[in-house]
């Protein structure tokens, strides 16, 4: 690859493409809305929203220093983070609490990066951390979900036109922020009614002494107020 295609290369990630028309918007919204809501299409949807959420146990873990031992996904939408070091302290707490907040913390990351017109970069951005991810994916299931999601980014961002590249990519943001708010409150129906007993929240509880009801709040501020923030942004509100 030569100097021009080096330049092509990096003005074709790094520049900046057009926002879609406001109608366009609304209509990637309902899209992802019709993905979060029926519990059919859910089941399968959440896939997707398990894969950021444990990406961002993993992600904070090697951010705090520890060591990642390795993620897994499973078919029934549940995984599992593994990592190695301190039991307790700052570093644990982060890790523990990055799961539930990761889906729409990249939603709302998302959102900023589409209202300044980075439409490209975001797809290479996600490309790149799923390829990384995949590195330590330790079950099948949990590779082929990546390696499914991975490939959809690969392809658009690669072969689709510019229009396409952007109605992806909206869809994409407001599943990340819709699809972010609805685990909580599944969380909090199975905590009401005695289940999930070793829940993220359980967990910090055990860690901090805080009760698992005020980190389940925790997790419902950071949801709500990122798909509040993100819809603004991307609604030009």
């Amino acid at each position: 690859m030569d100097s021009t295609d080096l330049g092509n290369l990096w003005d074709r990630v790094f520049g900046t493409q057009p926002a879609p028309a406001q109608w366009l918007v609304v209509v990637t919204g309902t899209l992802a809305l019709f993905a979060v809501v029926p519990n059919p299409l859910w089941r399968l949807a959440r896939n997707a929203i398990t894969i950021a959420h444990e990406g961002g146990h993993g992600l904070i873990a090697l951010l705090t220093g520890r060591q990642l031992s390795g993620i897994r996904l499973h078919s029934d939408t549940s995984g599992l983070t593994v990592s190695r070091g301190k039991p307790t302290g700052i570093g644990m707490v982060l890790t523990a609490a990055a799961g539930y907040t990761a889906p729409s913390l990249l939603g709302l990351g998302g959102a900023w990066l589409l209202v300044e017109g980075r439409i490209t970069l975001l797809l290479w951005a996600a490309t790149v951390l799923l390829a990384v991810m995949l590195v330590v994916i330790r079950n099948v299931y949990g590779a082929l979900a990546v390696i499914f999601v991975g490939s959809a980014f690969l392809l658009v961002s690669w072969l689709a036109t510019p229009d396409w590249q952007s109605l992806f990519a909206y869809t994409v943001v407001w599943f990340l922020l819709l699809g972010g708010v609805r685990p909580v409150f599944e969380l909090q129906s199975k905590r009401r009614h005695g289940g999930a007993p070793d829940s993220d929240a359980d967990q910090l509880s055990r860690l901090t002494d805080v009760p698992a009801a005020l980190w389940l709040f925790l997790f419902h501020v950071v949801s709500l107020s990122s798909l509040i923030g993100g819809g603004r942004w991307l609604l030009g509100l």
